[in-house]
Parts: structure tokens; sequence; C-alpha cells
């Protein structure tokens, strides 16, 4: 078998052997079997599941896709995790043009008129190219978070990128996630707190109605629920 085979059939097995594992039994098997041969992506929204993967291992890698386009906030809960996490490395995934080299090839606000395609450029791109250097990454994926994401396994294969993809907190439900933020005083993303309960890049995220799908303020208006780093 190629490696990318290998790490398919370790992916497979895993997936039932650890169907009901807990977080931390995850990311455990995860620095048992990849080393250092992984990185745990954040969107900087909250720093749950950097806080979990350092009780594991307290050195690791943790992928943030700068856009170019993150409220001040996020880029200001990013340093704060450099600050209160001081072991691990923030790899900062760069897409391969500016905003302003962007706006010069594709016309300004992007976004606006072709989302899939900014998203496309400025994270899938850089995701999928900083991925290549690992055997696995740790996501923050939720059942709950969308019906795209309810069936979505703690271990899987992610064949768009070819690695071995580790959802822990995939089971959590919101309140599981609220317990876990408020008891361990985990560090947060201010702009949770004034509304914004899915947060992205600055043009496309917006305040959340009262009880309405914490998502719907992603490309509000738009019909797009996904930027296409998970399906």
């Amino acid at each position: 078998m190629t490696g990318k085979e290998e790490l398919k059939a370790l992916a497979d097995k895993a997936s039932e052997e650890l169907a009901g594992a807990s977080a931390l039994e995850a990311l455990r098997w995860t620095v048992g079997t990849f080393g250092d041969d992984f990185i745990v992506a954040s969107n900087m929204q909250d720093a749950v599941l950097i806080d979990l993967a350092t009780q594991i291992k307290s050195d690791v890698d943790v992928l943030f896709l700068e856009t170019g386009y993150h409220f001040a906030e996020t880029i200001g809960t990013r340093d704060a995790v450099a600050t209160v996490y001081p072991q691990v490395r923030i790899v900062n995934a760069l897409p391969e043009q500016s905003v302003a080299e962007q706006d010069a090839g594709y016309g300004p606000k992007l976004h606006d008129r072709d989302p899939n395609l900014c998203c496309h450029l400025r994270k899938v791109i850089p995701l999928r190219r900083t991925l290549s250097n690992y055997s696995a990454w740790v996501t923050g994926v939720r059942r709950v978070d969308a019906p795209t994401r309810a069936d979505t396994p703690i271990i899987g294969w992610d064949d768009r990128n070819g690695l071995v993809k580790i959802n822990p907190i995939a089971p959590w439900t919101d309140e599981e996630f609220r317990t876990y933020v408020d008891e361990h005083g985990i560090l947060e993303n201010p702009l949770v707190s004034a509304g914004y309960l899915s947060i992205g890049c600055a043009p496309c995220t917006a305040k959340v109605a009262a009880g309405a799908d914490p998502r719907s303020g992603r490309w509000a208006g738009k019909g797009k629920t996904e930027c296409g780093l998970h399906g």
C-alpha cells in the first residue's frame, strides 16, 4: 500500500474503534499515533480545542487561516492564545495573494460577488498547502453545527486533503461546549458575547438573531453555508 492507503486504512480502523471516544481519548490516540505529525485547526472563535489538545501535548502546532479579512478581535484572540499557551506553534496559513493583489486581479469585494471563489482562494488553497506537511489534522467540527455535519465521525479520512481527520468534540452539544468554556475559563473571542455566534471573515459574518441558527450569521442572504474546508 502507498502511504495514503495506509493512512486511510488506519483512519477506517480507528473510526470504528474510537466511535465512542471522549475528546481526550481521541487526542491521546492522535498524539500516540502521529507524534508531531499533526496540526490542530482553529478559527480563533475560542480556544476549546487548543486547551484540550495541550492537555495531551503542550507544544502542538495550531493552524490559523490568515485570510486578511479577519475581525481585529479574531487576530487579538489568536495573539492571546500564543500568550496563554506559550508552547504552541501557531502556523499562519496565508493566501497566495494579499487582499490588494486579489482586488487587482479579480476586482474589489470578491467576497460579495463570488464568495465561493473568495473562500477557495483565501481558505481552501492555503489549508490544502499547509495540510500537505502533515499526516493528520484535528478540527473543532461538531455534529450540531449544521445539517451537513450531522454524521461527522470522531476519526475519519479526509479524502479531499489526503490525510486523517480527527474531530474530538464532534458529539458535544451546545450545552456541553458552553459548560466546558465556563468551567475551565477558556479564552473566547469577545465577539461571541456580542452576538456573533459563528465567526469567519468580517465581510461575511453578521450578528445572529436571538434564537436563530448560529451559522445564520455567515454569508447571510447568499445561500452559502460552508466555506469549503469541511465539505
